[in-house]
């Protein structure tokens, strides 16, 4: 795992414009796929199963415009938050797939 203090290094690094733009064209490419990644696992959390379509019914059925509003806001930030935690969990993950993919032997 990593330390704290690696960690912050990396978010600070990440903070610099020019190596963000550089790891959005490299995933620009991967896109596709990741997103077929994050859906599935997304899918399989039971985020966009039974229990999500349940959830956009109920808002759709609250007669109240002001209560039904403020609902799809909650949905939608759980949601968006949730879609954000899982795509990290899936980036750790390739990381240390591409990373044993480049060095087996755990050198």
């Amino acid at each position: 795992m990593f330390t704290d203090e690696q960690v912050e290094a990396a978010v600070r690094a990440l903070s610099d414009p020019e190596r963000f733009a550089g790891a959005e064209r490299s995933l620009s490419v991967l896109a596709p796929h990741l997103q077929r990644v994050l859906g599935h696992a997304l899918e399989q959390g039971g985020w966009f199963g039974g229990a999500h379509r349940s959830q956009v019914r109920s808002i759709l059925a609250e007669p109240d415009a002001a209560l039904r509003a403020e609902r799809i806001e909650m949905l939608l930030s759980e949601e968006t938050r949730m879609g954000m935690l899982v795509g990290v969990a899936v980036g750790w993950e390739l990381a240390r797939e591409l990373d044993v993919q480049d060095n087996p032997q755990g050198d």
